[in-house]
């Protein structure tokens, strides 16, 4: 299994209230050396995370401890930028399941859902209502689901749907990569192949 699967998650949410958030910023280019998935959650947001001597900066979101969650909402036009699939790796490690936006960059997006975080886009307008909930109550759970393709503001019912490609919405309810699908037919696969045999 390439992921943990996603059916429903229910969680509190960190807010990103920031547009144009790029993947140089979600995980920059100095740390892209390594090339397993892990550990690439210690430098997510590096540079916002951290002063130049390594100490916290206290005023990003990430070091503030109301916020916590496996939601991450962020501005319109998020993962914005290179082709990086680190910027995915270092969200999947850090913690984050889902991703919440208004507007996401399309590399970006598949890179997510091929590592197991599902992007939820909404509309601007329910955008603010979630970042209007999170201020008012940094407590507030969501409800994400995928078999339904909704997400709830359970404070206050409100709710909307979103969009997925089939393919992918399967892979994610099992936990699959693109390699991960192929294994699971792989009897199917050899059945075909010895069927049709020249």
């Amino acid at each position: 299994m390439a992921y943990d699967k996603f059916n429903v998650l229910t969680s509190t949410a960190v807010p990103l209230p920031i547009e144009n958030v790029d993947t140089d910023q979600i995980i920059p280019a100095r740390f892209l050396k390594a090339t397993k998935r892990e550990g690439f959650g210690d430098n997510l947001f590096r540079d916002w995370r951290y002063n130049t001597d390594d100490t916290p900066q206290q005023a990003f979101i990430l070091n503030n401890p109301i916020y916590t969650g496996k939601i991450l909402v962020g501005g319109t036009n998020f993962g914005s930028g290179s082709s990086r699939e680190h910027a995915a790796w270092a969200i999947y490690d850090y913690g984050f399941r889902c991703v919440v936006s208004s507007f996401f960059a399309d590399i970006f997006k598949n890179n997510a859902i091929n590592m197991g975080i599902l992007p939820v886009q909404v509309s601007p307008e329910f955008l603010e209502k979630i970042f209007a909930a999170i201020e008012a109550n940094p407590n507030t759970q969501f409800e994400v689901s995928l078999p339904q393709q909704t997400i709830v503001i359970l404070s206050s019912g409100e709710k909307q749907t979103f969009n997925i490609n089939g393919y992918k919405k399967n892979n994610l309810l099992n936990g699959f990569d693109d390699i991960d699908y192929l294994q699971a037919m792989k009897s199917d696969i050899v059945s075909f192949a010895a069927t049709h045999a020249i």
